[in-house]
């Protein structure tokens, strides 16, 4: 199902657990969001935040997110 405001949650959505506990998703480095890749994305909202962040940076387009946590990362 579509949802509007997914990068909105995207940008705000923080790393539950693990290494990077408590860093925002859009800052995990491209290695770690690699091994999350090949170990398999848990389920619901944190995978597909994380299978996002994946495509995302392995494709260069950090830069389309820069808006959206300029103008709507919650502080």
């Amino acid at each position: 199902m579509y949802d509007p405001t997914f990068l909105i949650k995207l940008v705000n959505a923080r790393m539950p657990y693990g290494r990077f506990k408590g860093r925002f998703i859009t800052e995990l480095p491209v290695f770690y969001l690699e091994w999350i890749h090949r170990k398999g994305y848990p389920s619901g909202n944190l995978g597909q935040y994380l299978s996002t962040m994946h495509e995302v940076k392995i494709n260069g387009l950090e830069h389309i997110l820069k808006p959206i946590i300029r103008d709507e990362r919650v502080k």
